[in-house]
This record gives structure tokens, C-alpha cells and sequence, in this order.
């Protein structure tokens, strides 16, 4: 089949560009005839909160691409469809996880529909995303929506989302597939001596882009109750997305200063195994969500994770045995949970149980879901 992908992709960085080159490989390995058509702008760098949208990894995931769209340059968009009408694919798969995308996509998408037999197909990170703006994100997530054949979704709050504003989508839930494009060369001992980290020390890791929905702060609150406990360190890795000084004065007020360790530039793909390897559990006290990669990355590295009851995480965690969940917002009941995780971890063996638990977690079957549509 001849297969159109669009997304982020290679010299941009990020999930989403890591998601679609490992989703390309699995259907080029399948034998299909595929090809990617990225952004040659994401956002506007007055909308971007980060310090760069380019990739600056050392190792980094370089495909061939064609980089077509403007995300605000509404000729980019015709541009586009006359690529997909030129070339003839039979589907087009758009990975679509908010709206600040949905004039671009919904436009493509109808012009496709109206002037070609292609079909469109969206994989649905978020539906309705974390941080809305209720009537003007409704209007264009409609509008995306509009003229889409088909749709992946990735948990049972993206299905109930999808059907509440496109009733008569046809769609297939798949869990979003094993981050398997991570490795490691450190052993335990060597990543904590390169993060100043003791041998013996208990080490939490949150891992990826601080926004105030992945709640932060309440991991931080929860940390005195966890200190009278036993010792333990917080390793927070990722770039701050919003104003990092309150943090910095919650962690000086609850006087944290030597339990959290901060690393707060973007994580270039080469050093994501060194913080997964350095870490016992990963926690994502998360306050609204659809759906996280950082489980999926987690699993390749045979981590636990403890995180929150919101959105689909909790659809991808075994309690006690990958992990666990708890009431999101509520500071005292991840401190319990942590408590809880390093008093059963040596019983229950986590990591063995994650390498049987994560082969569900397939690009196989994401790719067989796609195609099998058409």
C-alpha cells in the first residue's frame, strides 16, 4: 500500500517525531510504500515555549521527508494537497494532538476528500487537549474532525472525546506502542556517578517537558511526608514550559534543595537512558491527560511507573505490578504510594513482570490497525 505520513519529523525534535519515524519503519518493514511529508514550521517561535523546536541530539533519527507545511501559511496547505493529488497515495495518515493544527489538517483533509480517492486517516493522541480554550478548541477540533475517514485512538478517553463531537467516526483503539527507539550504555552504578547520585540512594524520576497539567508541584508537596519516612531524591528532567521560578521557590520554602535534583535543559535522545537507568520508579502526578509516552518509554527501559487516575493512564498501568495509580492532585496519596512501592518492590519485581506486560504494546499492531482499513 502506498501510504503518506504526516507529522514532526527529523531535524524537529520531540515525541511526536520520534512516534512517526518508528511508526515508518514498522510499515516500511511490512512491505508498504511509504512516505513522510514534516513541517517546515511548527509553530511560530512566538508561540513556542521552549528554547528550540530543532533537534541538537548527537544521535538522531534522520529520514527522508519532505518538509511541506507551514502551520500558518494557509498556501503551504494547498501546496500539500497537490503533492498527495500528484502523487496518488492510498491513505494519508495525519498524527493529529491538538488544535493549533486543525485549519491546517482539516484543510488538507477536505481538499483531498473533494479531488482524490485517497483516504485520510488522524491517530489521536488528544481529541480535546490538556489546556483548552472551551468554545474556539471545540470550533477547530470540529472542523479537523470534519472530513476524516478513519481514526486511531490511543485510550478510552480519546474514544469518549472522538465520538462526543463525531458521533459516526470509524475508528479502532490501539494503546500507543513501546518507545523502543531509547537505549542505554550505563549500568545503574555508572548513571547514578554521572548524575552525582548514590549507589544506595531511592530515586524518583520525573522525565519530560514541565507543564502545569503533568502537576509537578504536587510531587514536590509530597516530598516532606516521603522524607519522614526514608530518604529518597527527586530527579526532574526536562525543560521547563512555563515559569520555573515558582518551582524553584516551592523546592527553597519546603527547604528540598538537597532532595531534588534539577536538569532542566531539553534531554537529547543519547542521554534519555542515562535518567531511566539512574531511576527505581518513574512518577507522573499528572492533573489532565489523555494518554503519556513517557509510560511507553518507561516500559523500554523496565520501569515502574506511579502516576495519576486521569485521562488513559490508568488503562496502561497493572497495579502492583507495573506500577500504580492514584487520585491525581492529592500530594499524600503519591507519598503513599511511593512508601508503598519501595516497601513490596524487592516481592513484587516490577521490571520482570514489565517484560511480558509491554509486548502488547506493538507498533505491529498500530501499523495492522491502520492498514487494515483500507
Amino acid at each position: 500500500m502506498k501510504i503518506v505520513l504526516v507529522g514532526t519529523s527529523f531535524p524537529m525534535r520531540g515525541g511526536i517525531a520520534h512516534y512517526v519515524a518508528l511508526l515508518y519503519k514498522k510499515l516500511l518493514d511490512m512491505g508498504h510504500e511509504v512516505e513522510i511529508i514534516s513541517f517546515k514550521r511548527q509553530y511560530p517561535d512566538l508561540l513556542f515555549p521552549g528554547k528550540t523546536q530543532q533537534d541538537n541530539s548527537q544521535q538522531t533519527i534522520e529520514l527522508p521527508s519532505r518538509p511541506l507545511i507551514d502551520s500558518i501559511n494557509p498556501l503551504s496547505w494547498i501546496r500539500t494537497f497537490l503533492y498527495i493529488h500528484r502523487t496518488k497515495p492510498e491513505l494519508v495518515v495525519y498524527k493529529y494532538w491538538m488544535p493549533f493544527f486543525a485549519p491546517c489538517y482539516g484543510t488538507i483533509v477536505l481538499l483531498t476528500r473533494l479531488f482524490t480517492r485517497t483516504k485520510s486517516l488522524y491517530i489521536g493522541d488528544n481529541i480535546v487537549p490538556h489546556e483548552q480554550i472551551p468554545v474556539v478548541d471545540w470550533l477547530l477540533t470540529k472542523w479537523a474532525l470534519w472530513k476524516v475517514d478513519y481514526f486511531i485512538v490511543q485510550s478510552q478517553t480519546v474514544e469518549n472525546d472522538l465520538l462526543k463531537i463525531k458521533p459516526q467516526a470509524r475508528f479502532r483503539q490501539v494503546p500507543h506502542p513501546v518507545y523502543e527507539i531509547f537505549s542505554s550504555s550505563y549500568t545503574r552504578e555508572t548513571a547514578r556517578a554521572r548524575l552525582t547520585l548514590g549507589e544506595e540512594e531511592k530515586v524518583l524520576l520525573f522525565f519530560g517537558y514541565v507543564r502545569a497539567y503533568k502537576g509537578l508541584h504536587y510531587l514536590i508537596a509530597a516530598l516532606p511526608e516521603l522524607l519522614r519516612e526514608m530518604e529518597v531524591r527527586l530527579l526532574v528532567a526536562g525543560e521547563f514550559y512555563e515559569d520555573e521560578e515558582k518551582y524553584r521557590l516551592q523546592i527553597r520554602e519546603l527547604g528540598l534543595e538537597q532532595a531534588i535534583l534539577l536538569k532542566t535543559d531539553y534531554i537529547p535522545n543519547e542521554e534519555v537512558g542515562l535518567y531511566f537507568t539512574a531511576a527505581d520508579v518513574v512518577v507522573l502526578p499528572y492533573v489532565s491527560a489523555t494518554q503519556s509516552g513517557i509510560i511507553q518509554i518507561a516500559y523500554n527501559f523496565d520501569k515502574p511507573v506511579i502516576t495519576t487516575d486521569v485521562g488513559g493512564l490508568p488503562e496502561v498501568i497493572e497495579p502492583g505490578r507495573t506500577g500504580f495509580v492514584v487520585p491525581a492532585e492529592d500530594s499524600h496519596a503519591l507519598a503513599q504510594a511511593i512508601l508503598h512501592f519501595y516497601r513490596v518492590r524487592e516481592e513484587a519485581d516490577f521490571p520482570e513482570f514489565i517484560k511480558t506486560y509491554k509486548k502488547r504494546f506493538s507498533w505491529e499492531n498500530l501499523a495492522n490497525a491502520i492498514t487494515g482499513f483500507v
